[in-house]
C-alpha cells in the first residue's frame, strides 16, 4: 500500500533519514521505535510533506506521492495526528473537526464521517459545544484523531499518541488506535511507549541515527538488545 525507498530527508539541509526503506500492507498496523533522536518523527512528517526530502521515493498504491502537497496527501487518503494533539483551543469540538474537514469538497460525506466520528467517541460529541481547550490531554488525544479520521483517510500517520497520557488513558487511546485499524485503515505509528505499540503491532521498525536497525513482527521483543534497551531486560 505504501512503499518508501532509499529515503533521506530532514530540515533545512540537516539529513535526519540517511536512506530509508519501509513497508505498509493494507489494514497493517506498523510500529516505528527507537530512541530520540533517531527519526521517528521524521519519517511521518516525510510522508505528510512536512520536512525536507533529499532523495528517495514515497509510493502510496503505485502513485508517487514523494512532495505531493499536504492538502493533495489528505485527498488521496493520507491523514496525520501531530506530536502533542495540537488542537485549536479557542475553539469547539465540533469546529475542530470541521477544521479537519476543510479541504474536503463533499459536505455529504463530511456530514457522515462526523456522525462516524461522534459514534466511535461519544465524549465528544457530549462535549461538541465546548472549547477544546477544557478538554482533558486523553480527550484532546481522541480529537485530534476524530479530525484526522473525518478526513475518510485509507492510512493514518500517529505521531506519540500517548505522550503526556496517564496510563489508563493511554490504555483507552490504543484500543481505539486497533478499533480504528480493524475497520480497514492502515496505521503508522511512532511511539516511545515501546511496550504498548509493539504490543497491537503486526510489522515494527526500529529506527536508529537515522536508519532501519532492525524489523520484524512482535518476536522482536525477544530480541536481547531490545529487551535491554526498552524494557529494562524485561
Amino acid at each position: 500500500m505504501l512503499k518508501i525507498t532509499n529515503l533521506k530527508a530532514g530540515y533545512g539541509g540537516n539529513e535526519i533519514l540517511k536512506g530509508i526503506d519501509f513497508e505498509l500492507k493494507p489494514a497493517e498496523i506498523v510500529a516505528v521505535i527507537g530512541p530520540n533522536g533517531a527519526g521517528k518523527s521524521t519519517l511521518l512528517k516525510s510522508i505528510f510533506n512536512l520536512c525536507d526530502i533529499y532523495s528517495g521515493r514515497i509510493v502510496f498504491k503505485d502513485k508517487d506521492i514523494t512532495k505531493l502537497p499536504t492538502h493533495k496527501l489528505i485527498k488521496e487518503g493520507v491523514s496525520y495526528v501531530p506530536q502533542g494533539r495540537q488542537v485549536f483551543p479557542n475553539l469547539t469540538v465540533e469546529e475542530n473537526l470541521e477544521m479537519g474537514a476543510y479541504v474536503m469538497g463533499d459536505k455529504e460525506l463530511v456530514r457522515t464521517n462526523l456522525k462516524d466520528v461522534y459514534a466511535k467517541f461519544p465524549e465528544l460529541k457530549e462535549k461538541r459545544k465546548e472549547l477544546a481547550g477544557n478538554l482533558s490531554g486523553g480527550q484532546q488525544q481522541m480529537l485530534a484523531i476524530g479530525r484526522a479520521l473525518i478526513q475518510d483517510p485509507e492510512i493514518l500517520l500517529l505521531d506519540e499518541p500517548s505522550l503526556g497520557l496517564a496510563p489508563k488513558v493511554v490504555k483507552e487511546v490504543f484500543e481505539k488506535i486497533v478499533e480504528i485499524n480493524k475497520e480497514g485503515i492502515s496505521i503508522i505509528i511512532v511511539e516511545q511507549n515501546a511496550k504498548q505499540a509493539v504490543k497491537i503491532a503486526d510489522e515494527i521498525y526500529v529506527l536508529e541515527d537515522g536508519k532501519i536497525a532492525l524489523t520484524g513482527g512482535k518476536e522482536i521483543l525477544e530480541n536481547p538488545k531490545i529487551k535491554n534497551i526498552y524494557f529494562g531486560g524485561r
